[in-house]
């Protein structure tokens, strides 16, 4: 773990399943203290004796050998703004006034949140699509966690949450998916209507209230009560799967009757990022996404389908600050991401 800047999580390093369409899976739980009022409800004190309890759970199940524990001190302006920009941190959680704490291991796949919407949240993120991975290891913090922790469950509704909608297993399970030529062939609203319909939810980038960017997408469950875990993952694994098989024939047909466009934009896109002198976060990230596109079909090989994953995090605000150390206006970022970016793409 970085929290400097420059490197960046193991679930970005596009070598999971799938990687050229799915970027990451997620694993996500909501969990709460049985002894404890809810978050929204809770005084000062409360918040610090959940902070305390959860600390002290995971030292003793050994975690914290493998990660760190930031308190709210350690997650203020930047550091907050840059782990959510990490897919680490909520931007609700870190706007909170409430006293709350953050747990990352080294390699940035798990994360838990404490005193954020609940007691707890925490999940476990794994590159490409690979819920086995992500479920394995989420359940294995949350057995841990429940051995030292009492959680409020009620054998009608099972976890209690502070959100009905949560309620269940407390469960979200995601896919952040990258379909570009499903939105060049204008098919996509076709093929989210069908996830919606079924119940699944469809965000920008960022989850929920953020836009979408750089043709990427997150789907994720709705429905937390009434299915065990393994339901949930395979309804979503079941719609990844034909997504992507959507995505992928979409860009066959890109390359059979497109192909001198698809590759003008490619080539259009590279050439900007590897000369341009002035680059806004916005920008960069639509560009490389277009980048990313011609990695995947074979149109541009010098450079790995990792490169370009981890630069959409590098060239961020925050977490461009972070690796320059150094903190810049607006247009400062910008002149100094296309510097960045030009430097890492230039010789490639």
């Amino acid at each position: 773990m970085n929290l400097t800047g420059g490197g960046v999580g193991k679930w970005l390093s596009a070598t999971g399943p799938e990687a050229d369409v799915v970027l990451s899976t997620r694993v996500r739980l909501a969990r709460n203290l049985a002894d404890v009022p809810f978050t929204h409800r809770a005084k000062p004190a409360d918040h610090e004796s959940t902070i305390e309890g959860v600390r002290w759970a995971l030292a003793d199940s050994g975690y914290m050998a493998d990660g760190q524990f930031l308190d709210n001190e350690q997650l203020s302006e930047p550091r907050g703004q840059y782990l959510v920009e990490r897919h680490l941190a909520s931007r609700d959680f870190v706007a909170s006034r409430a006293k709350r704490a953050l747990y990352l291991s080294k390699d940035e796949t798990v994360s838990l949140m404490v005193n954020e919407e609940d007691h707890l949240r925490f999940q476990v993120l794994a590159s490409g699509l690979d819920f086995p991975e992500a479920f394995t290891a989420a359940a294995a913090l949350d057995e841990k966690l429940e051995g030292q922790l009492q959680y409020a469950f009620s054998p009608e509704f099972g976890f209690l949450t502070a959100c009905p909608t949560n309620l269940g297993t407390g469960m979200r399970a995601s896919v952040l998916v990258h379909l570009p030529a499903l939105v060049l062939t204008r098919e996509i609203e076709k093929v989210l209507r069908g996830a919606m319909h079924i119940g699944l939810a469809v965000r920008g980038l960022y989850g929920e209230g953020s836009e979408t960017k750089g043709y990427f997408f997150q789907i994720s469950n709705q429905k937390t009560v009434g299915q065990t875990e393994w339901e949930i993952i395979e309804t979503i694994a079941d719609i990844s799967r034909q997504v992507i098989q959507y995505e992928r024939k979409a860009r066959e047909y890109l390359m059979n009757k497109l192909r001198v466009d698809i590759e003008d934009k490619v080539f259009r896109s590279l050439g900007l990022l590897r000369s341009a002198r002035i680059l806004s976060s916005e920008e960069a990230t639509n560009l490389i996404a277009s980048l990313r596109l011609g990695i995947a079909l074979g149109i541009v090989n010098e450079i790995s389908l990792a490169q370009v994953t981890r630069l959409l995090i590098l060239i961020r605000p925050a977490n461009l600050q972070a690796m320059l150390g150094e903190t810049l206006t607006a247009a400062e970022r910008d002149e100094r991401r296309a510097t960045f970016v030009r430097e890492t793409l230039v010789h490639q």
